[in-house]
C-alpha cells in the first residue's frame, strides 16, 4: 500500500491522499516532534566540550585568540625573567660601591668607574621595566576584548537554548499525548508514518538550532578558559612586575646616594689639589731653581735608599727582619687621595720611564696631627729627618716587613707631635708611629706613602 503525503495547504488534498482529522494531526505532529527533539536535548547534557558538531571557524578563532594569549602571557613572563636577571647582583654592586666610598682613601677614578657602570646597567632595567608595563597593558586590553567575546557568546548561547525551548512548548502544549496513544487511537501504521513524514521538516530545523547550541558551548568553554587562565597569570605577572619595581626604586635611591658622596669627595680632592698646584705655581715660576730642586730631590732619595738598604742588611743578620713578609697591608692613615701612584700631570714630579712626571707613591691629605700607623707588622730601619735633604728636611719614618719589602712614610711632624717610634724597634700593624705634619717640600699636610718591593717603588693599592 502506498502511502501520500498530506497537503500543507489547508486546501482538499488530491485523489489517493490519506486525509487525517486535524486533532489526530496535532497529536501526532508533537508526539513525532518530541520523538525527534527529545534525544537532541538529551544529547546535548552530556555532549563533551570536542563535540564534532561545531563549526569550524568560529572555534578556530576562539582557539586562535587562546592561543595567543597563552603566548602573549608566555612572552610577559620571558620578560619578568630578563628584568629579574638585569637586577640580580645590582643591589650588592652598588653595596659593595658604598663600602668602598665608605672606606679609607677611596680610588674616585675606580669608584666613577663602577658608578657610570652601574648608571648603564639601571638605565637597561628600566627600560625593560616600561617595556614590560607596555605589554603588560596589551595583555590586559586583549583580556578585556576576550572577555567581552565571551559575554557576547554566552548571551547568544542563552537566546538559542530559549528559542529551542520555545519550540518545544509550542509542540506539545496544545496536546500532550504521546506517540504511543496516537497509534492506539485508531489510526493505521501507514497513517502514523505519514502525519512523521509530514512533521519531519520541523524536527530537522530543531535538530540544526541543537547543534548551533552544541557549538556554542564548546567555544564558550574556550573562551572562559582561556580567559580565567589569563587572569590569574596576568595577576602574578603584576606581582612579580610590581616587586621588581619595588627593587629598581631601592638600587636607584641607593646609587644617588653614592654618586652624591662620591661627588662630594671628588670636590674635595678637588679643592686640596688646587691649592697644591697654587703654592707649587709660585715654585715653578723660576725653571731653573725648580728643575735643580727636583733633581735635589731625586738624589737625596737615591742615597736615602742605599742608606736603607745597608741598615735591612744589618737587621736582617740579627735576626730582625724576616725573609718574607706572608701578611697584607693596612692604609696607614685615612683622608683624601689626592695623588696615586703612577704617571701624573704634576710638573713638581721627576720623569721615570716613558712619564714626564711620575709619582712614586700616594699622596693622602688630612688634618695637622692625624695619627699614623704602621701598614704591616715589621722593624723600624730609619725614623727622622732625611739626611741627604736640602732644608727643609722632610721627616720620615721607614718600616721593613721582610728583607725584601718596605714602606715609607714622609712628611711626618716634628713638632708638638714628634715621631714615636726608633730605628730597631719592632712594630706591630696598626700601631702609631708618628703624626701628620708639613716637613720638607710641601704645600700642606699630608702623608706621602711608598710600598718599596725588590728594591722598585710600586703601587701601595696592590698590597691592601
Amino acid at each position: 500500500m502506498i502511502v501520500r503525503r498530506t497537503r500543507r495547504s489547508g486546501t482538499t488534498p488530491p485523489h489517493g491522499w490519506v486525509s487525517l482529522r486535524p486533532g489526530r494531526l496535532r497529536r501526532l505532529r508533537g508526539a513525532a516532534s518530541l520523538f525527534l527533539v527529545l534525544p537532541l536535548l538529551l544529547g546535548l547534557i552530556g555532549m563533551p566540550a570536542n563535540a564534532p558538531v561545531v563549526r569550524g571557524d568560529e572555534l578556530s578563532d576562539a582557539r586562535a585568540q587562546q592561543n595567543a594569549l597563552k603566548k602573549e602571557v608566555a612572552e610577559q613572563k620571558a620578560a619578568v625573567a630578563q628584568l629579574r636577571n638585569l637586577q640580580s647582583g645590582l643591589a650588592a654592586e652598588i653595596a659593595a660601591t658604598k663600602v668602598q666610598l665608605n672606606g679609607i682613601n677611596a680610588d674616585l677614578a675606580k669608584v666613577k668607574i663602577r658608578i657610570n657602570r652601574m648608571t648603564t646597567r639601571i638605565n637597561a632595567v628600566r627600560a625593560a621595566y616600561k617595556a614590560l608595563v607596555v605589554k603588560l597593558g596589551a595583555l590586559d586590553n586583549r583580556l578585556v576584548a576576550i572577555t567581552a567575546s565571551e559575554e557576547r557568546k554566552r548571551e547568544q548561547l542563552r537566546e538559542r537554548r530559549d528559542q529551542l525551548a520555545e519550540r518545544v512548548r509550542a509542540a506539545y502544549d496544545t496536546d500532550r499525548s504521546s506517540l504511543l496513544e496516537a497509534f492506539l487511537s485508531g489510526g493505521t501504521f501507514t497513517d502514523l508514518l505519514a502525519e512523521m513524514s509530514y512533521v519531519i521538516d520541523v524536527g530537522e530545523q530543531d535538530k540544526a538550532l541543537a547543534k548551533q547550541i552544541a557549538s556554542d558551548q564548546v567555544i564558550l568553554a574556550a573562551l572562559h578558559q582561556a580567559v580565567t587562565d589569563t587572569r590569574t597569570q596576568t595577576e602574578t605577572l603584576r606581582v612579580e612586575t610590581a616587586a621588581q619595581k619595588k627593587a629598581l626604586d631601592a638600587s636607584l635611591k641607593e646609587l644617588k646616594a653614592a654618586k652624591a658622596h662620591l661627588a662630594k669627595l671628588e670636590k674635595q680632592v678637588k679643592r686640596e689639589l688646587a691649592r697644591q698646584r697654587a703654592v707649587y705655581a709660585q715654585v715653578m715660576r723660576n725653571k731653573a731653581n725648580a728643575a735643580k730642586a727636583l733633581a735635589a730631590a731625586a738624589a737625596s732619595q737615591r742615597q736615602l735608599t742605599s742608606k736603607i738598604k745597608a741598615l735591612i742588611r744589618q737587621q736582617a743578620n740579627r735576626g730582625n727582619i724576616p725573609s718574607s713578609y706572608n701578611g697584607t697591608l693596612i692604609w696607614p692613615m685615612a683622608g683624601d687621595v689626592t695623588q696615586n701612584f703612577g704617571c701624573t700631570g704634576f710638573e713638581w714630579e721627576p720623569p721615570q720611564g716613558s712619564c714626564a712626571h711620575f709619582h712614586s707613591g700616594i699622596d693622602i691629605a688630612a688634618p695637622m696631627y692625624t695619627p699614623v700607623r704602621a701598614s704591616g707588622e715589621g722593624t723600624v730601619v730609619f725614623a727622622g729627618p732625611n739626611p741627604y735633604d736640602a732644608y727643609p728636611k722632610a721627616w720620615i719614618v721607614i718600616i721593613a716587613h721582610s728583607t725584601n719589602l718596605i714602606t715609607w712614610y714622609a712628611h711626618l711632624d716634628n713638632g708638638s707631635h714628634p715621631i714615636k717610634v726608633s730605628a730597631g724597634q719592632h712594630v706591630n700593624q696598626g700601631q702609631v708611629i708618628a703624626y701628620n705634619g708639613m716637613t720638607g717640600r710641601t704645600t700642606g699636610p699630608h702623608l706621602h706613602w711608598m710600598v718599596e718591593l725588590n728594591s722598585n717603588f710600586v703601587n701601595p693599592r696592590l698590597f691592601l
